[in-house]
């Protein structure tokens, strides 16, 4: 069954309710949302999607993701895709929001940030096949070594421009 997104305009209002394969295949705008974790030490969580993955096979990506569903606003979605891909459960701080040309579709990309414990995630292997905590330094170079999902690397750039010592 498709999953169900709200198709919205350039001002990020809801025009119409569509499958988010229509969404991808005609490039409409709809809505992501995406979390960034750190562990108590500020350590930012980084990891690589499977293989066999249907988006982005192999790929590394600092952004847990996914879409918003009907309905659901931004932080609701970030905290449940938190706990579907991680297992956890915790409190999600909206830190920016913007219009992504992203590679497979546009899209409105609302990144979000959570403090995790490392020992309590459990991550679904259907969705990330390994990760690691990197710190801000180490993790700037990875950005420029690692193959990462291209729209994680348009937030970081973003990130960096917005917040203060980014990476550092």
């Amino acid at each position: 069954m498709d999953e169900r997104v709200e198709r919205v305009d350039e001002q990020d209002r809801v025009i119409g309710v569509v499958g988010r394969r229509d969404a991808i295949r005609n490039r409409w705008l709809h809505r992501m949302s995406m979390v960034l974790c750190r562990d108590p030490e500020g350590r930012y969580l980084v990891h690589r999607r499977p293989g066999n993955s249907s988006r982005f096979p192999g790929e590394y990506s600092w952004l847990i993701a996914g879409a918003v569903g009907v309905g659901e606003p931004y932080e609701d979605a970030a905290a449940r895709e938190l706990h579907e891909e991680l297992g956890v459960r915790a409190p999600v701080r909206p830190v920016f929001r913007f219009l992504c040309d992203g590679q497979l579709s546009p899209y409105w990309f609302a990144v979000h940030e959570a403090v995790v414990e490392p020992e309590r995630i459990a991550p679904d292997p259907a969705e990330i096949a390994g990760h690691t905590w990197l710190s801000g330094a180490a993790l700037s170079r990875a950005l420029e070594e690692w193959p990462f999902v291209s729209d994680s690397l348009d937030a970081a750039a973003r990130y960096r421009e917005l917040v203060p010592g980014a990476f550092a």
